[in-house]
């Protein structure tokens, strides 16, 4: 397989709301390549993004996958996510390494929840995006309000890059304002006839047009001045400003498509090969200690790991971005987390479940590959020579949680590791025991993330589950005072120990007084760990108890607090006075 240099490579990822067209688009944009013979569609559960058994049922993406196709001299790393917030980790892992990010509008509806979701992730990484509106061949197709509502979503930023002239049932062409030309597609899709602007649109063509030339010249001042100097500005010159704009995120290009017919991708991939940045041309990596990383490909070398994956019968799948410098097959690195040596003994370039073996991968590039034990998402691996760790991707934590418990007892242990192994894979999903309710509680971004969860527990592990409610953790107090006395008696040969503890237990009220009956010598007030205080007054006289020992009678306290004598529920805001006892030896 062909390797690119860093200089012609483009890292996207594909986002969007549910039923916005992602998996059909990049199934499109890899057949338009002709990287594959034949289409796959979601309806007939054979593209190679949605390759895993959950997907194929539910007829939606479940997980970030990752793909690439060849346009002209430009290799194009595609990333398909999710369009549901419950797999926000798919999407912000795939997020952390793309360079543009498309989102795709359903032509239909305009701005949706889910697009805005998504966006809240898109703008917390400052990430060039461009829009893409698809299904314009839909009968309910309402494109110019699917443009006002980005618009009034996002300002003055998107920009209108094309526009359909026969949107809904037999759509086939669009006017281009880049290239002022029409761009007429057969009824198959795929390559289209250019043809000249027709009179009844030059029109508003030539509007747009000039509105795009202004917003390309904004984002540079010699171009402002070349615009004003001729009044208009070149194809080069446009895409000069549009690059300039992309990575400021002054604007964000729109384009209009139907992926499922294969109409338009082929002239949105020309545009990312020639506008959209490459990871050379973004800003440079963070790293933990606080300086940057440039992608250089003379730079030593530097992987991040934004995925794993445990896939049966192949084991665990390492996908990593090459940040600097080139890797090679073969190589040793060291895992900056670990500090462990990690040989890279095979390296791939992944089409969904399909693995392209290459000898090498430059900076930028992003790749995969095989029996990493050690390195998990999140961890860089380094040359020996010069140690670099990246900053990590901060996962959003867990919303939701239900205890879950396996159908049969045999498979308790079994649950625990598989938890522990998927707890790896996907860091928005928690998994703890609740040592007070004595359950296994499942935490995750929201139902259906725990349902996927459930399954691969079963399909990939092969152990059956079931949830429950999650019990409540009550806690215990007490309501008045009351005195105690425990003896402690050991004898066992030889010398022996007696000792006697008395104790005063009242309720603990913020502000209250301190005893006056008895006199205190000493107090301390503990925050427990389970809420609430416990406030330990020691009030010996005449040395009847040991100071030492006061510490070990605290902890007795503590350890029985963390059972009550009602529901066996960790107990809070007592205050505990220890006024007499005895000890000597036996």
């Amino acid at each position: 397989m062909k390797v690119y240099d860093d200089k012609h490579i483009k890292n996207i990822v594909l986002l969007g709301s549910v039923k916005s067209g992602k998996t059909t688009l990049a199934e499109t944009m890899v057949f338009e390549a002709g990287l594959t013979k034949r289409r796959g569609t979601v309806e007939d559960k054979n593209t190679i993004s949605d390759y895993h058994q959950i997907e194929q049922e539910r007829g939606n993406s479940v997980y970030a996958t990752s793909l690439h196709t060849e346009w002209r001299d430009y290799k194009i790393n595609i990333i398909d996510t999710p369009g549901l917030d419950d797999f926000v980790g798919e999407i912000v892992s795939a997020l952390r390494v793309a360079d543009t990010c498309i989102m795709l509008i359903n032509a239909q509806y305009g701005v949706e929840v889910g697009t805005e979701l998504v966006w809240n992730s898109v703008e917390r990484f400052a990430k060039p995006a461009i829009f893409a509106i698809n299904q314009v061949d839909h009968p309910k197709a309402a494109f110019e309000a699917a443009v006002a509502s980005l618009q009034e979503r996002f300002g003055s930023a998107p920009v209108l890059m094309q526009y359909p002239v026969n949107q809904g049932q037999g759509f086939n062409a669009i006017i281009d304002l880049l290239k002022m030309t029409m761009y007429r597609f057969p009824p198959e899709g795929g390559k289209p006839e250019k043809l000249p602007i027709p009179e009844s649109e030059k029109e508003r063509a030539d509007k747009l047009h000039n509105e795009l030339v202004e917003k390309a010249a904004e984002n540079d001042e010699a171009l402002m001045e070349l615009y004003f100097d001729k009044g208009s500005l070149d194809e080069d010159e446009m895409r000069m400003g549009l690059k300039i704009g992309m990575r400021n995120r002054s604007l964000f290009p729109i384009f209009c498509l139907s992926a499922k017919q294969n109409m338009g991708s082929g002239r949105m991939m020309g545009f990312i090969d020639n506008v959209a940045p490459t990871a050379q041309e973004m800003l440079p990596e963070h790293t933990l200690d606080s300086g940057e990383l440039a992608c250089d490909p003379a730079g030593p070398p530097v992987l991040f790991v934004f995925k794993t994956l445990v896939e049966p019968y192949l084991g665990k799948i390492t996908f990593f971005k090459v940040c600097s410098g080139e890797v090679s097959e073969g190589q040793d690195l060291v895992n900056y987390q670990t500090g462990d040596t990690e040989r890279l003994a095979q390296l791939f370039i992944m089409d969904g479940k399909e693995r392209n073996q290459v000898k090498k991968l430059s900076a930028g590039d992003i790749g995969a590959t095989l029996k990493m034990k050690g390195t998990n998402t999140n961890h860089t691996l380094h040359a020996k020579e010069k140690r670099v760790g990246v900053a990590p991707i901060e996962f959003p934590e867990p919303r939701i949680r239900s205890a879950i418990v396996a159908k049969e007892k045999k498979d308790d242990e079994k649950l625990g590791e598989a938890l522990r192994d998927m707890q790896t894979e996907d860091q928005t999903l928690k998994a703890e025991f609740a040592s007070e309710v004595k359950q296994l509680i499942l935490w995750g971004q929201g139902e259906l993330h725990l349902q996927v969860a459930r399954w691969r527990l079963e399909h990939v592990y092969g152990i059956k589950t079931e949830f429950e409610e999650p019990k409540i953790p009550y806690r215990e107090t007490i309501q008045r005072p009351a005195t105690a006395m425990y003896r402690h008696k050991k004898q066992s040969g030889g010398s022996g120990q007696f000792a006697e503890v008395h104790l005063r237990i009242e309720p603990h009220v913020e502000g209250a007084p301190d005893p006056t009956d008895l006199n205190v010598r000493g107090k301390e007030e503990i925050d427990l760990p389970w809420g609430g205080k416990l406030v330990f007054y020691n009030c010996i006289v005449g040395g009847v108890i040991d100071a030492k020992y006061l510490p070990s009678i605290q902890r007795g306290v503590m350890e029985k607090m963390q059972e009550g004598p009602m529901t066996g529920s960790h107990v809070r805001d007592v205050r505990v006075m220890v006024f007499d006892g005895k000890m000597h030896a036996v």
